[in-house]
């Protein structure tokens, strides 16, 4: 792989692993757009630990905190936290493992990507207005294990190139009560054991596939990602403050379209 489309990648997965837009689907659509081969979903998993990195840089005093109050409280608010998210990372585990075939298979056809994009907006705009027309939000503190699991079963849909992590974690995190800002926080948290489960466990099958030739390419999509990660984390957590998803739903609509037009006249 060469290394301005190592660095382009990396500059695509970081920007879209935290906005509601769908880092596969880009990834995806990208190699296709350059004319360059798809590296397949091993290379876009271990590329995803620089937005690992990012997440927990951007978070490093919650999570120092975090640590520490699940042995100095662990029944309170704060202390049961990282337990709550073990627990919704549970059911993209077994999802990941049990679809892996279909993951790497057929889900990752370019038609399926752009139907997706395009429904899932639909969603994410219906589950946004819901929310806006909220009297109240729940307090960070009080979210239950119940509410855990159903955020982390929703990021299972992540698996289909599309839905996009961030964006069916924070719409599911709205739909338990929770702000945008919220939301989108705990949506990041609970990327961390998610991230680096998939990265690790692809690691060795991204180098087995693409050789150790690869490596430089790895790094570089690595570094890049893990800059532009942190800088996505920080806008749309400032951003999700006073706006709603509507821009991403235009957006993400607007690219699912593109992208059927595409194939329908064979540009791609």
């Amino acid at each position: 792989m060469a290394l301005w489309f190592a660095a382009l990648m990396g500059l695509i997965q970081g920007l879209t692993e935290f906005l509601p837009i769908s880092s596969s689907a880009h990834l995806r659509i990208a190699p296709a757009l350059f004319g360059q081969p798809d590296p397949g979903p091993a290379y876009t998993a271990v590329i995803q630990l620089g937005t690992l990195a990012a997440v927990i840089a951007y978070y490093a005093k919650d999570l120092v905190h975090l640590t520490g109050a699940m042995f100095r409280d662990p029944t309170g608010p704060e202390g049961k936290l990282p337990l709550l998210i073990a627990a919704g990372t549970i059911p993209i585990v077994i999802a990941g493992l049990a679809m892996k075939k279909h993951i790497e298979g057929d889900l990752r056809s370019l038609w399926v990507t752009a139907s997706v994009l395009i429904g899932f907006s639909l969603v994410m705009l219906l589950i946004d207005r819901y929310a806006a027309g909220r009297d109240s939000t729940k307090p960070f503190g009080s979210i239950t294990l119940a509410d855990a699991l159903l955020i982390g079963l929703a990021q299972t849909l992540a698996l289909v190139p599309g839905v996009s992590r961030s964006g069916a974690t924070i719409c599911m995190a709205l739909l338990v009560g929770l702000s945008r800002s919220d939301a989108a926080r705990f949506s990041f948290l609970l990327s961390i054991p998610a991230i680096a489960g998939a990265g690790v466990f692809e690691l060795r099958d991204a180098l087995k596939v693409l050789g150790r030739d690869a490596i430089p390419a790895l790094a570089v999509g690595t570094s890049v990602a893990a800059v532009t990660g942190y800088a996505a984390i920080a806008w749309l957590i400032k951003w999700l403050g006073s706006h709603d998803l509507i821009v991403f739903v235009i957006y993400r609509v607007v690219a699912g379209l593109a992208l059927l037009a595409a194939l329908l006249f064979q540009v791609l």
